[in-house]
């Protein structure tokens, strides 16, 4: 494991690394964390192919997601930050876009929201503010509290692989 990002008072932010792979799988396992992600059951395939995308977000565009874990603790409670996305709709078409995933055993701590903001903080000072989106499913309110309170405000209303999504975007 290398060197934390980012440090805040609970967690540390690592850049991912190949290694990752068995954590941020174990991560996206369980139903109740996949419910908003598309809910289709994760082969190993695919979490390799999720932290390709990210590093390759990184190597094309200097951010990415940000592996999480509690201070001086060794397992991935989170995947949490921004990425460059593509997803084919216009408003979300070569754009930054932020995103969190919070382990089950983490809910209702505030992890999503300290992460993100540091995040958010860190990316603003090395890129500058820019316009940001997520999307998120109409139904997952712990994410919708997070959005808003980073800033995020609904601007529209989108299909992403069969379900309903709600965009959000901040620093328009």
């Amino acid at each position: 494991m290398t060197e934390p990002v980012l440090i805040t008072d609970r967690l540390e932010l690592y850049r991912p690394q190949a290694g990752d792979l068995a954590g941020l799988s174990a991560l996206i396992a369980p139903d109740a964390v996949r419910r908003h992600l598309g809910n289709r059951p994760p082969s190993l395939a695919d979490s390799f192919a999720r932290l390709a995308r990210n590093a390759g977000s990184w190597a094309l565009h200097g951010y990415g997601t940000f592996v999480v874990r509690e201070r001086g603790k060794p397992d991935i409670i989170g995947n949490c930050g921004l990425f460059h996305s593509w997803r084919g709709f216009d408003a979300f078409n070569d754009v930054v876009e932020a995103g969190w995933i919070i382990a089950e055993q983490a809910w209702g701590r505030g992890y999503a929201t300290e992460a993100m903001e540091a995040a958010l903080g860190w990316f603003d000072r090395q890129h500058g503010a820019c316009r940001t989106v997520a999307l998120i499913a109409p139904d997952n309110r712990a994410s919708h509290a997070v959005a808003a309170r980073l800033g995020f405000v609904a601007f529209g209303e989108d299909v992403l692989e069969d379900h309903s999504m709600i965009l959000l975007e901040r620093g328009r």
